[in-house]
C-alpha cells in the first residue's frame, strides 16, 4: 500500500526562479510536484503552501506553525516532508525535533542549492529522496534529507554554502544514505512512549559569540534582553577571564539569567574542566555546557525548555536530558 505523504511548502531556493532582485521563492506545490512524477510510483502526496518565503526569514512563527501543520494532520499522513531553504534548515530541523516529541512518523525536511528551473540543480534528487525516505517503513523522527544522506534533526549543521553536499551530521552518524533509489540504514532511532506535542518556543535566548578582546558591552546588552544566553566559547570550552567578561557574567548571573556555553568549534564538543579558563567559571558561575551538541540545537532546546519552565534547576534538568540523541557526551 502506498505511503499518504503531506507535503508543506515553505519557500526556499528549492521554490525559487530568477528576478531583477535576485533569486524569489515563487513556485508553487503544482509546479514543483510537476518535476519529479515518478514518486506516485510509491506514494500518495496531498500538498498545501504555508509560506513561500527565504529562509533566512523563518523564526519561531514558523517553526509553531510548522509543528500545529503537522499536528493537526499527523492522523491522516503517514509521513510529512517540508521544503524548505538552506540557510535556516538545521534551526527548523532542531526546532520541530523539540515541538514533536517520540514522532513514529517521519519528518523530512529538504530542500537545494539550486532552484528547480536551472539546467543543473539538486532539487529533483533531494525532492525524490525525500519522498522514498519518508515511505521507508522504518523512517520516524525528524530529519534532513540532502544529497543523498539521512541526518539527524538534532544533529544537522550547514557546513557549505554553495556545493550540493551542505549539510554534515555532527557528533553523530548519519541515519542513512539514499543510492540508487534504495535507502541504506545506519542507525535504528529508538522511540519511547507516545508522540509528544508542544506548540510554542520562547524567543528571549540570546547568543553571543567570542572574539579576541569582545567587548563587554555586547554582552551586556544580550543579557538585559534575554532570560537565557548561550556563549560560543573558544576550543573547549574557554572564557576569557581579562578585559571585563567575568564581570559581566557575574552581575546576571546573580540577577538570575541563564547561562550556557557552547563550543565555536564543529566538531568533538566541549569540556569546559580541561583548562583553567573553562573550569574556573563553569564552578564559579553554575554554566550549562552543551557538550557536543550542536549550536542550533542548544538554541532550539532552550527555546522550548523555556517557553514551559523557567526554574534554574529544571532548566538544568530539562537541558541535559537527551531528546532524540542530542546529547550523548556529559561529564561524568
Amino acid at each position: 500500500m502506498k505511503k499518504k505523504i503531506l507535503m508543506i511548502a515553505t519557500g526556499g531556493t528549492i521554490a525559487c526562479m530568477a528576478t531583477s532582485d535576485g533569486l524569489t521563492p515563487v513556485l508553487n506545490t503544482r509546479d514543483i510536484l510537476s518535476l519529479v512524477p515518478n514518486v506516485s510510483d510509491f506514494c500518495e502526496i496531498t500538498a498545501t503552501q504555508l509560506f513561500n518565503i527565504d529562509s533566512t526569514n523563518m523564526w519561531h512563527p514558523h517553526w509553531e506553525a510548522i509543528a500545529k501543520t503537522i499536528r493537526d494532520n499527523y492522523d491522516l499522513y503517514d509521513g510529512f516532508v517540508i521544503l524548505h531553504g538552506t540557510d535556516t534548515m538545521a534551526y527548523t530541523a532542531a526546532a520541530l525535533s523539540y515541538l514533536i516529541q517520540n514522532n513514529r512518523k517521519p519528518i523530512v525536511i529538504t530542500g537545494s542549492q539550486k532552484p528547480l528551473g536551472t539546467e543543473v540543480t539538486d532539487a529533483k534528487t533531494n525532492l525524490y529522496d525525500s519522498f522514498l525516505y519518508c515511505a521507508y517503513e522504518k523512517a520516524s523522527g525528524t530529519q534532513i534529507v540532502f544529497d543523498g544522506k539521512v541526518i539527524s534533526g538534532v544533529r544537522a549543521k550547514k557546513t557549505r554554502s554553495r556545493s550540493f553536499n551542505a549539510f554534515s551530521s555532527i557528533n553523530f552518524p548519519y541515519i542513512a544514505t539514499i543510492l540508487d533509489g534504495k535507502v541504506i540504514p545506519y542507525y535504528n532511532q529508538k522511540r519511547r512512549g507516545k508522540v509528544r506535542f508542544f506548540d510554542k518556543l520562547d524567543r528571549s535566548v540570546g547568543l553571543f559569540k567570542l572574539t579576541p578582546g569582545a567587548n563587554p558591552a555586547t554582552l551586556d546588552f544580550i543579557c538585559s534582553t534575554s532570560d537565557a544566553v548561550i556563549i560560543e566559547s573558544f576550543g573547549t570550552g574557554g572564557i576569557p577571564d581579562g578585559y571585563g567578561i567575568y564581570e559581566i557574567i557575574a552581575k546576571w548571573k546573580k540577577l538570575g539569567k541563564i547561562l550556557v556555553t557552547c563550543t565555536q568549534v564543529e566538531n568533538e564538543g566541549s569540556n569546559m574542566t580541561v583548562y583553567k579558563v573553562g573550569k574556573a567559571v563553569k564552578e564559579k558561575y553554575g554554566f550549562l555546557e552543551s557538550y557536543d551538541m550542536t549550536l542550533e540545537a542548544t538554541f532550539a532546546k532552550l527555546s522550548w525548555i523555556l517557553a514551559y519552565e523557567k526554574r534554574p534547576a529544571m532548566v538544568k534538568k530539562l537541558f541535559y536530558k537527551p531528546i532524540a540523541d542530542d546529547i550523548l557526551y556529559k561529564e561524568s
